[in-house]
């Protein structure tokens, strides 16, 4: 887990195992600042493939991730997720 503070509180993390990107959150207030790109790059600069889940209804997160370098490999329809929507399997190739 690798935390991002501004003001003396956390304002993102991500939480990476493996080569799974488990959850990455930041502060809506905090968004286009680059600091989701700083955490995703730093918590995944060792690995050679990087994976992780995104609902397919989440716009702004596919656009993030796609940014990045992502590629959509699988679509999900939520039967595998807690929440039950579809989602979308990403993976980097380093």
């Amino acid at each position: 887990m690798t935390v991002a503070e501004a003001g003396g509180r956390i304002v993102g993390f991500i939480a990476v195992s493996g080569e799974w990107v488990e959850q990455l959150y930041l502060d809506p207030a905090w968004t286009g600042q680059g600091i989701g790109s700083r955490l995703l790059t730093q918590a995944t600069a060792s690995l050679q493939v990087v994976k992780l889940h995104c609902f397919q209804a989440n716009t702004g997160a596919r656009r993030f991730y796609e940014r990045h370098g992502f590629r959509a490999e699988a679509l999900g329809d939520g039967s595998t997720n807690e929440e039950g929507l579809p989602d979308i399997l990403y993976v980097l190739r380093c």
